[in-house]
């Protein structure tokens, strides 16, 4: 592994772009088609793109398919692709904006998470941090006030469910390998949707093709350029950069399809943003004092 910190960090951020304009036109596709039928087309291609990764790069299919922990990477890909569903429905009824402001607060889930379910240490300083992303996300959602609704919790749920994706994939990380988890991410996701999402099928229409292809292209592109981003930098230096999608997607939210940005979902997704990357740089130096 080389190591390039400007690379990976343009490598990184150009991730971020291309995801976030998925974010997007996963947003206007939903407008006309079911959120099953959207996710699935994803998975397909996505799915094609393990396979064929696992297949010239991993050392072939056979060989990284095998896990030490092949219940745990079941659960891994179910729970990433039920977590893409509710996320995507959240784009549909409360747009980028807000969906990736409580969005944001993942990594705090993480945090808080990680004692329990890896018996990692949480330190004072990194609880209080928690606590502000809590309060962030409070700020964002609203609760108990005319403006909150129940969908408001939608991103909330994706949040948590991404947090519980992002520990497990920590947890098989002690004797599996990242191309095993990424085989498994894929295949029993892939596997899962096209059980469920038939029955949910809407038939595709027109220019709306194009639409579809660029989604499934955008979603291909967009892992690429993260796992190359980590080939050529460490995570702790391009992690930080991981929060861009957040600013492109509310870019494409406020430019594209007209939504608002009010003071109360800038200053709480202010103190998520800040507090996961305190996060973020605390564990760092954590890591550095320890070697």
């Amino acid at each position: 592994m080389q190591n390039n910190p400007r690379l990976g960090i343009a490598l990184m951020l150009a991730a971020t772009f291309v995801l976030a304009v998925q974010d997007g036109i996963s947003r206007q596709l939903v407008e006309h088609y079911s959120v099953m039928t959207v996710v699935m087309f994803r998975y397909w291609f996505f799915a094609a793109f393990v396979v064929l990764w696992s297949h010239y790069r991993g050392g072939g299919i056979s060989s990284v398919a095998k896990s030490h922990y092949p219940f745990l990477q079941i659960l891994r890909g179910l729970t990433l692709v039920a977590e893409v569903c509710i996320l995507v429905s959240a784009f549909a009824l409360l747009g980028l904006v807000e969906s990736h402001a409580a969005f944001a607060c993942y990594p705090l889930i993480v945090v808080a998470l990680s004692g329990p379910i890896l018996g990692e240490t949480i330190g004072w300083r990194r609880w209080l941090a928690v606590v502000v992303g809590f309060v962030g996300m409070l700020i964002v959602l609203r609760p108990g006030t005319e403006v909150f609704s129940a969908t408001a919790l939608l991103p909330l749920l994706s949040a948590l469910m991404f947090a519980l994706y992002s520990l497990l994939t920590r947890y098989v990380a002690r004797k599996d390998r990242a191309e095993t988890s990424f085989f498994w991410t894929g295949v029993s996701g892939v596997v899962a949707i096209s059980l469920i999402g038939p029955f949910y099928w809407t038939p595709m229409v027109g220019n709306d093709w194009w639409l579809m292809a660029a989604l499934s292209v955008t979603g291909v592109l967009g892992h690429f350029l993260l796992i190359k981003a980590l080939e050529v930098a460490e995570a702790s230096t391009i992690q930080p950069f991981a929060y861009f999608q957040l600013v492109f997607a509310s870019a494409i939210g406020l430019l594209v399809f007209g939504e608002s940005l009010d003071s109360m979902v800038l200053v709480g997704g202010s103190m998520i943003v800040a507090a996961g990357l305190f996060t973020i740089w605390r564990s760092n130096q954590r890591s550095v004092a320890k070697k």
